[in-house]
């Protein structure tokens, strides 16, 4: 359990639930679809990523990686999507019983290669960055990894680097395809569970990529099932901007015309 001690007395005094979180982040996303599935009523408090509002002092001394999300408790303060969702339900809860602990972990390694391929596949298709903001946030922030990350997105992650995060992916995928094709309604079996929570956001953003999910159909059957729960509506569709939405559509679009979207890397270049 990623609890970590809150460093503000004012935090520690917190009563209910605070989440700290953001539209678009994958990790956000699933802690507000067990917040919906669970009727949770919380308190939200929105990041700003685009302005680089968690590389800011107040921020970073709630989440000392300046990630997010990161959510309160009554006072206590955890930190990790996988380990707050699996936080969040009652212990007699069907998110929990039916889920299986080795889907949420293989999700939570997933994370840093769906980062990758959402930057490079989508969110160029924002404003990007003047010299001053890139400065600022080198040395306002505190997380060297994400630090870098910054850097090496400036430079170009280069193609071998994104096609191994593609071909990862590819496997993850495929691993899920071959566990829905018993016949299973859900990645836990005929209940939905934390297994679903876990793989919906990266579904769903790689889906924004145009990533060839024909190709698998059980898990395509299965996204239009989990698509279909009032959670996902509430959890990820009503934080997308539409404006924003549509700039990564036109994006992908001029990716498929240029020969740069993800279907001409790795892997997929074979579908």
């Amino acid at each position: 359990m990623a609890e970590i001690r809150a460093k503000n007395q004012l935090l520690k005094n917190l009563k209910g639930i605070h989440l700290w979180h953001a539209p678009m982040s994958s990790c956000s996303q699933r802690v507000r679809l067990v917040l919906a599935e669970t009727k949770t009523i919380y308190e939200s408090h929105v990041i700003n990523i685009a302005k680089d509002e968690h590389a800011t002092k107040s921020y970073q001394a709630i989440h000392p990686n300046g990630l997010v999300p990161a959510i309160i408790i009554d006072g206590r303060l955890f930190i990790e999507s996988i380990d707050i969702i699996e936080l969040l339900p009652d212990n007699d809860s069907d998110l929990l019983l039916h889920s299986d602990i080795s889907l949420l972990k293989e999700a939570d390694q997933a994370q840093m290669d769906l980062k990758l391929l959402s930057f490079e596949f989508l969110f160029k298709s924002g404003p990007q960055q003047i010299q001053e903001q890139f400065d600022k946030f080198q040395v306002t922030h505190k997380n060297e990894q994400l630090k870098q990350f910054r850097i090496d997105l400036s430079n170009g992650f280069g193609r071998e680097r994104i096609e191994e995060a593609v071909a990862r992916t590819h496997d993850h995928f495929q691993k899920l395809e071959d566990i829905l094709s018993d016949g299973r309604q859900f990645l836990g079996g005929a209940v939905y569970s934390l297994s679903d929570v876990a793989w919906i956001p990266n579904f769903h953003r790689c889906n924004l990529m145009d990533w060839p999910f024909e190709n698998t159909p059980y898990l395509t059957d299965w996204f239009n099932r989990v698509s279909e729960r009032e959670s996902f509506k509430i959890a990820l569709l009503s934080w997308e901007n539409k404006d924003v939405m549509k700039s990564l559509e036109n994006y992908t679009s001029q990716g498929k015309v240029l020969g740069r979207d993800v279907r001409a890397f790795g892997t997929l270049t074979n579908f």
